[in-house]
């Protein structure tokens, strides 16, 4: 992705200029709302834009190759429920401290938090995993409240005017930050060895990545987490933040710390953990995402199993 808008064509940084413009433009009127009622306002004008901006089709791609049980009816919620998920997580990403003190009021509970105090206690490197699901920065930030310092690994946004922004903005959440790269894996690796705490979204499809099966199909996957882990003898712990009913409030929850053994068998066992708690939240992951490119065929029509 373009570092900077000189690498761009005119074309391109005019586009991602308006794009840009256009983004700020909505999410700062958007801010005139209340909160209590802006994030169930974005997250319903997201859903209903999902069969335009293309949401729908990608999320039934996916559920067709993985979950063929589900119904028409069943596969309809579905794309309701995760892009209106979707919606209310870029509303509080951006609503700042409204949001970091829901997030701070959210329970914390599971096998791995424990293992989490245990380690901090030592002075052992922690590197917890996630997923996109429920609202991820729900749970670094109620953690960094109850004063676990940890930085976080994130993906660059392709626009570079819209990428400033953005970086500043999850950065109100807490700091330090590593860009995913050579310069961002040095600078975590450095904050590793000193004992420190990192988090690292691992359900994206990536170049080089092992086929680890996830919902019962193969899906590229990384496994630096694991390997990470390994190396520096961090506990590696999955940590989800968990949307509750009423849409704005959520629990952390920690599940128990991945065994040490080979980064293949660590990575199977973070795809498993992640697919154990989507299963129970179906509408709060992140569906959309390309995860078992090039698996997904978007050529067969889904067929509702109960039909004739």
């Amino acid at each position: 992705m373009p570092l900077d808008p000189s690498q761009l064509t005119a074309r391109q940084r005019a586009s991602y200029y308006v794009e840009n413009i256009a983004l700020r433009g909505v999410l700062g009127l958007a801010g005139l709302v209340p909160y209590q009622w802006r994030i169930p306002l974005i997250g319903k004008l997201v859903s209903a834009l999902g069969p335009v901006v293309g949401f729908d089709r990608r999320i039934r791609e996916n559920l067709a190759l993985t979950c063929p049980e589900l119904t028409a009816p069943d596969v309809d919620q579905m794309c309701r429920d995760v892009s209106n998920n979707a919606g209310r997580t870029i509303a509080e990403l951006y609503a700042g401290a409204p949001f970091i003190e829901r997030a701070k009021a959210a329970p914390i509970s599971g096998e791995g938090l424990k293992a989490l105090e245990e380690a901090r206690a030592a002075g052992r490197p922690v590197i917890l995993v996630t997923g996109h699901f429920g609202n991820y920065d729900a749970a670094r930030a109620g953690l960094i409240s109850r004063g676990y310092s940890m930085g976080a690994l994130y993906r660059r946004m392709a626009n570079p005017y819209f990428n400033n922004h953005y970086v500043r903005t999850i950065s109100q959440i807490g700091t330090p930050m590593f860009e995913q790269g050579k310069r961002g894996m040095v600078e975590m690796v450095r904050h590793l060895k000193k004992g420190g705490i990192i988090a690292i979204v691992a359900d994206l499809h990536v170049h080089n990545g092992e086929l680890i099966d996830f919902f019962g199909k193969p899906a590229v996957t990384s496994t630096v987490p694991a390997e990470l882990a390994l190396k520096y003898g961090a506990a590696l712990i999955p940590i989800y933040g968990v949307r509750q009913e009423n849409g704005l409030d959520f629990q952390v929850i920690l599940n128990a710390e991945i065994p040490a053994s080979d980064p293949i068998t660590m990575t199977r066992a973070i795809c498993d953990d992640l697919e154990n708690i989507v299963r129970r939240h179906m509408g709060q992951w992140f569906w959309i995402h390309r995860r078992w490119k090039p698996f997904v065929s978007n050529k067969q029509p889904r067929k509702d199993p109960e039909a004739p």
